[in-house]
Parts: C-alpha cells; structure tokens; sequence
C-alpha cells in the first residue's frame, strides 16, 4: 500500500491521538477512513434502512391556522 507523510501541528495531532484512540483504531487507519470517507460521499451507516419507515399516511397537511394567530403586519 502507498504511503504518505503529513505534515501536521502539534494540537492537531494530539487530536488525531485522542479520536483515534477514542475509536480504537490506529492513527494511520482512523486518517485513512476520514479521507476516505470525504472523497467517496458514501452514505451514512443504515441510510437505506429508512426507506419504509414512515407511512404516507403520516404525511397530513396541517389544519389552517387562525389569522388571529399570526404576527402583526404592517397596514399600508
């Protein structure tokens, strides 16, 4: 597999320490997954698990609502 070298600050790194470690995973696999991630627009994790699970009839157009209930306007 190819290698990069980057050239990053210190707080970032330490960061990158954290998260990784947070994740369980090695610095260069965690950057690698986040660079992966950006450059693939992948969808996110049970994306395709939601289709079906809202029932048209769910979908109600709400009642009007009274114009006493509205914001003041401006006579012209």
């Amino acid at each position: 597999m190819p290698q990069l070298s980057l050239y990053i600050d210190e707080p970032t790194l330490k960061k990158i320490e954290v998260l990784a470690k947070i994740e369980k995973k090695s610095i260069s696999k965690w950057v690698r997954l986040k660079l992966k991630k950006v450059i693939e627009k992948t969808w996110p994790d049970d994306y395709f698990a939601l289709f079906g699970s809202v029932s048209e009839d769910q979908f109600l157009r709400p009642d009007d609502i009274d114009v006493k209930y509205g914001s003041p306007r401006e006579k012209l």
